[in-house]
């Protein structure tokens, strides 16, 4: 069954919240997001994020690095949108790309009082970490990077902390 383009989002965060009042905080805890960004599978942490949405339409902002993709209104609110793939230093997102997956997720409190998202291609759904198995974590990797975890079939996934990110100095960073 094909997905509608746009996704009614107070339907979506209303049946998240119904399913996870169901679950015990055990179970909450271990759940993860599932995002699709760089070629790579991410994990975070549901309190990290206030909301995942369409990216919206962004305003530019010149002298900045090629990683910022501008500004967005997100319901009267002003937020700064990164191009995780490209702050990663790989190919950039296509935000309003032919597949329309792409997303915006937008940090929660935890993160501090930042109006900031960042793009990632697709939201892959939810990941319970009870179903996988820790392994090393890359060399030299960032202070943002949590547990890297494979699922059964040998898949890699980085688990990554929106409020780490948010406090590196090179995400902070976004004037030339």
């Amino acid at each position: 069954m094909a997905r509608p383009a746009r996704i009614d989002l107070r339907l979506f965060q209303q049946e998240l919240a119904t399913r996870l009042a169901s679950k015990t905080t055990a179970q909450v805890e271990s759940s993860r997001l599932g995002l699709s960004c760089a070629g790579e599978r991410w994990l975070l942490r549901l309190a990290d994020a206030a909301e995942v949405v369409a990216v919206p339409p962004l305003a530019g902002v010149p002298m900045t690095q090629r990683w910022f993709m501008g500004l967005a209104n997100v319901r009267g609110n002003l937020y700064s949108v990164v191009d995780l793939a490209g702050f990663l230093g790989r190919e950039a997102v296509v935000p309003h790309g032919t597949s329309g997956q792409s997303r915006l997720i937008l940090f929660g409190p935890r993160a501090g009082d930042m109006n900031v998202g960042v793009v990632v291609q697709s939201v892959l759904g939810l990941r319970n970490v009870a179903d996988l198995t820790p392994i090393p974590s890359m060399p030299d990797s960032p202070e943002w990077f949590g547990q890297r975890w494979a699922d059964p079939d040998g898949g890699a996934w980085q688990e990554f902390d929106l409020a780490k990110l948010a406090a590196d100095e090179t995400f902070l960073r976004v004037g030339l």
